[in-house]
């Protein structure tokens, strides 16, 4: 909270809201580099926080699913990142930034369709979301297993595994990852009632059919198919 008479600010009151950012110059940051340019990324990892707790911790995504997603943008609200959130809910926000985008989402998408296949990078979705059960029953996925799924598309360690495909999101799941237990990779084994992880999936995959309904036209065919199927 700012005080505007003492011009000081209590980084301890989270009256308004935990979630707290700030700005600074780079040069306050000890090594950084400066100027602040690098080369072209090998792995973009596309972040998502699902509530329902059927999306897999790591997924590897084609150049049409990675525009899907992007233009989706799904993640959960969660409490302390907005006034009045006392518990998760789905929401889309296309591009991850609806409100800044000039275009129609589509057209980023296919930019960064174009720079992946010029750069040979690939995307990933990554879920820091619940497993095991949607919120209030699972539990969110453990920090430590997400840090070592991104140690391993760094080191390349999931270049090489095994992947098996979600049969209602379509997404290409590792079924090993250093210092992740398999059963963690495949959401569905982490939940004891398998009918109910199959109704959360449909459920969500229902809201991701739904949303993307207004970014039919200016879509491709290609992009449209890679969502979600029922």
């Amino acid at each position: 909270m700012y005080d505007g008479r003492s011009h000081q600010v209590d980084y301890t009151d989270i009256s308004i809201t935990e979630n707290t950012r700030a700005a600074y110059p780079i040069e306050y940051i000890p090594n950084a580099k400066i100027p602040c340019v690098g080369g072209h990324p090998k792995n973009i990892i596309l972040l998502t926080a699902d509530a329902f707790g059927v999306l897999p911790p790591v997924s590897k995504l084609t150049p049409e699913q990675t525009m899907y997603h992007f233009i989706s943008g799904y993640t959960a609200k969660v409490a302390g990142t907005e006034v009045g959130v006392t518990e998760p809910e789905a929401t889309f926000s296309a591009c991850f930034g609806a409100a800044f985008m000039v275009w129609h989402p589509s057209k980023y998408a296919e930019l960064l369709a174009e720079k992946m296949a010029q750069y040979g990078t690939t995307a990933w979705l990554i879920n820091t979301g619940w497993t095991g059960g949607p919120y209030g029953v699972g539990s969110r996925i453990k920090l430590r297993y997400t840090r070592a799924i991104i140690d391993a598309i760094h080191d390349g360690s999931l270049d090489n595994v095994e992947f098996v495909t979600d049969p209602i999101f379509g997404l290409a799941v590792p079924t090993t990852c250093p210092n992740v237990p398999d059963e963690v990779l495949i959401p569905k084994n982490t939940w004891q009632d398998t009918a109910a992880y199959d109704a959360q999936a449909r459920k969500l995959a229902n809201l991701f059919i739904k949303n993307f309904e207004k970014y039919k036209t200016g879509s491709s065919e290609a992009i449209i198919n890679a969502g979600p199927s029922l």
